[in-house]
């Protein structure tokens, strides 16, 4: 017996990169729905500010074009491509325990696909469709604490309120004893900084001496600001991806005599302690 479904209508919708500063949207043709597929259909689809703001620029650097590539991108960099890893949508075929629930997939931005069921992650009843779209900046979040070494009753400052910073703030929040202070330019982020137990300082305020400082801006000043506010042997993590830009980093001054660590994380690996347990699978189950 023929398990595999062909959906009603094969048609959908997807948004290529096609050249610097130039989007548009593309039919996309559906495969079949066999026994270990679901049929998606997107209800959010989210932007990434920073990777997809240099891919829509093309500055992706062509000796990361291998390791930046997505779970379900077609195309190749630097155009025309299409990219995502954000999708939010509700089954509409596929096995028993999936259909009619809301799921949060690693792909690109189009209205309806299939992906193996494995690749499709139940979110709960308790967490908003529209929300869910941050399951991947939360694994980056929940990483960048990892790679941090951040403990508890540590002085913990993320420099760059935007939504890594802001998820970023808000699980460090949560270790005991831990102060943590959010910077950023911006004074109407300190509300939602506010809302979660989070100290807010607009950057000539910032606190300095911290234990551990992340930095998600992609600018020279955010990460010279950054470097200012560590402590004596304090660690800086660099969070945010610069693409093809070149930055002056100041490493003169007291950077050397204050026995500073800067290092650098990026989602699509751990640290060796975590390495051999954390799946993605795992990481994402338990961002969402």
């Amino acid at each position: 017996m023929n398990s595999t479904v062909k959906p009603k209508d094969n048609a959908a919708l997807a948004l290529w990169y096609v050249a610097p500063g130039k989007a548009e949207l593309r039919p996309a043709t559906i495969g079949d729905v066999d026994a270990n597929a679901v049929l998606v259909r997107t209800l959010y689809s989210g932007l990434s500010r920073g990777t997809e703001r240099l891919i829509f620029e093309g500055k992706v650097p062509e000796g990361e074009w291998s390791r930046m590539k997505a779970p379900a991108q077609e195309g190749e960099f630097p155009f025309p491509v299409k990219y995502g890893y954000s999708a939010v949508g509700v089954v509409e075929q596929g096995p028993a325990e999936f259909q009619g629930k809301n799921v949060f997939v690693l792909y690109p931005h189009q209205d309806r696909f299939v992906v193996p069921a494995e690749r499709a992650f139940i979110i709960p009843g308790n967490v908003p469709p529209r929300r869910a779209t941050l399951a991947a900046n939360m694994e980056t979040a929940l990483n960048i604490l990892w790679d941090g070494g951040a403990q508890p009753a540590d002085d913990i400052v993320i420099v760059g309120g935007g939504i890594v910073g802001m998820l970023v703030a808000s699980l460090a929040a949560r270790l005991p004893g831990a102060r943590v202070t959010l910077v950023d330019i911006e004074p109407s982020r300190k509300a939602i900084a506010e809302h979660f137990g989070i100290r807010f300082a607009l950057p000539d305020e910032a606190p300095g001496e911290a234990d551990l400082v992340i930095h998600t801006t992609a600018s020279a000043n955010g990460l010279s600001l950054a470097l200012k506010l560590a402590g004596v042997e304090g660690t800086i993590v660099e969070a945010s991806w610069f693409g093809t830009g070149m930055v002056n980093v100041p490493l003169g001054d007291a950077f050397h005599s204050r026995r500073l660590r800067l290092i650098s994380s990026q989602v699509g690996n751990v640290c060796a302690a975590r390495a051999k347990r954390w799946t993605t699978r795992r990481r994402l189950e338990a961002a969402i």
